[in-house]
């Protein structure tokens, strides 16, 4: 049986959206989405300035002349994901463990009010024939929380990818993230959590892997 492995704290190194990014094809990496994202920098700024107005600011003050300008890069930034090669290598020393990356931080934009959520993505799998290179396992979580999203969805979309482009024995996701719409308006309850999870193959049918997989998640989560 072979050794268990752990990352944590993962940071990978994501690279900057250019400057202008107005459209961008999903389908390679991402085969659940058949549509292209068209981002029109022109009709936002546009869209921002009337909603500044609408909310009574005066959109020819100084301090607020380029802020329309600035709202339309921000959200063309936040919506606009790296697409990637995901890259594999055999499993040729038959490792037959879970792998476990843990606390992968991310920020994603909640769909129904534009606010953002933010927290941390712990992501393992159980090899099979293939592994992954580690580093795309934080580029799978900025891929689906670069969008308008809801945590639910996002949580699924991360296990899929893996479970299609690995074809492991299991996989198991948990995203603890705090959401803006329910700390800055509404109930107003600042720093609750919402956890989610996805359990796919051994991870959700074999009881040890299972619990080996959430013991780890959550022992991450009490030591922050």
């Amino acid at each position: 049986m072979g050794k268990r492995s752990e990352l944590s704290d993962a940071k990978p190194h994501m690279t900057p959206p250019g400057p202008q990014a107005p459209e961008l094809t999903l389908a390679a990496a991402s085969p659940s989405r058949d549509h292209i994202r068209q981002i029109d920098r022109t009709a936002v700024q546009a869209a921002a300035r009337e909603l500044l107005r609408a909310l009574g600011a005066n959109v020819d003050a100084e301090a607020l002349r380029e802020t329309p300008r600035r709202m339309a890069d921000a959200y063309a930034e936040l919506l606009t994901p790296q697409p990637f090669q995901a890259t594999t290598f055999p499993n040729d020393d038959g490792y037959d463990e879970l792998v476990v990356a843990r606390a992968i931080p991310f920020h994603s934009l909640c769909m129904h009010h534009l606010l953002p959520f933010h927290g941390v993505a712990h992501i393992g799998y159980l090899p099979e024939e293939r592994i992954i290179g580690l580093s795309k396992l934080g580029r799978v979580v900025e891929l689906f929380a670069r969008d308008l999203q809801i945590q639910e969805r996002m949580t699924t979309q991360i296990a899929d990818w893996l479970e299609r482009e690995l074809q492991p024995k299991g996989v198991g996701v948990v995203l603890e993230a705090e959401h803006m719409c329910m700390s800055l308006r509404g109930v107003q309850k600042f720093g609750a959590k919402t956890v989610t999870s996805a359990l796919q193959g051994l991870v959700r049918d074999d009881a040890r892997t299972r619990q080996e997989f959430l013991a780890l998640t959550t022992r991450r989560s009490h030591d922050q």
